[in-house]
């Protein structure tokens, strides 16, 4: 699942939002905007589970010790 997980997709979700909404503008395409959204529902996920898998990685690899803990 990882394989699919990455910034590659998250970058052609935001390419073809922005593709669609110049055509859509540019009266080439007529979608209902509801489809964008769904496009940007799936980016937005792809994302935050990049974030959440770097920072479980992050979190795994390095140990955070808070300043006030120090004795």
């Amino acid at each position: 699942m990882k394989k699919y997980l990455n910034h590659e997709a998250f970058i052609f979700f935001g390419v073809l939002i922005v593709i669609g909404t110049l055509l859509k503008l540019f009266g080439t395409l007529q979608i209902d905007s509801d489809w964008f959204w769904c496009l940007t529902g799936i980016a937005l996920t792809i994302e935050g589970t990049i974030a959440l898998l770097k920072q479980k990685q992050f979190d795994r690899k390095y140990q955070v010790i808070l300043k006030g803990s120090i004795k």
